[in-house]
């Protein structure tokens, strides 16, 4: 598994933040953010388990990401650190749409992703982002919910949409910061978590866990 380096892959007096995601969005959000950080994707089975709530569906997927991602940095000599301890601190994040208690994840293909835009058409429902923190002294975790509203959308409206390509890679089959900005007249709660990532959030659990030198200023 490759690394994608946004700066030296070193660490002395500080401990690296580690992105357990291949996502562009999230990669954009934290770049935003002013954090400087190396993306390290984690592969891992996303379905959720027999009557697993959305929360904690989001949640241990993140936390599962994070915990991937540090084992297999931790065995590899340049991050080791000193003293035997990792100077990694792994960042890992799951999106999901629920509308109707219904987990609503990528689409599979096309006809998917139209089945899913008929159901938000209209309506609200919710965006879930778990995100989790792993590092040498172990998990933090926490989930991030915003409720998004969609205007009606016709048939013709989501065939285009879909045509696009734009839903084909997104939970719930939609990009707010992207075309169907246009059928959301507001949303309730952070609008970077609908996005990919609640930054603030994230922000918040990494002061709390004294990783302040990841910042570029």
């Amino acid at each position: 598994m490759m690394l994608t380096r946004q700066r030296p892959f070193c660490c002395h007096n500080f401990h690296m933040l580690v992105l357990a995601s291949a996502s562009p969005r999230r990669r954009e959000l934290l770049t935003q953010a002013g954090y400087a950080f190396t993306v390290y994707p984690a592969h891992i089975p996303e379905e959720p388990r027999r009557g697993e709530d959305p929360v904690a569906y989001v949640t241990r997927l993140a936390v599962e990401k994070a915990e991937v991602a540090f084992r297999q940095l931790a065995t590899i000599p340049e991050v080791a650190g000193l003293g035997g301890k990792s100077p990694i601190i792994v960042l890992g994040a799951d999106t999901t749409v629920t509308i109707d208690n219904q987990i609503l994840g990528k689409p599979e293909d096309a006809a998917d992703a139209e089945r899913m835009l008929r159901m938000l058409s209209g309506r609200s429902h919710r965006v879930i982002t778990g995100v989790a923190l792993v590092d040498e002294a172990g998990a933090d975790s926490a989930a991030e919910i915003t409720t998004v509203e969609f205007r009606a959308m016709t048939d013709k409206e989501i065939r285009d949409y879909v045509a696009s390509g734009e839903p084909m890679d997104k939970a719930g089959a939609y990009a707010i910061q992207g075309r169907a900005a246009r059928w959301i007249p507001r949303i309730e709660g952070c609008y970077f978590n609908v996005v990919g990532l609640p930054l603030a959030r994230v922000a918040g659990m990494l002061e709390r866990r004294g990783h302040t030198g990841i910042l570029k200023y």
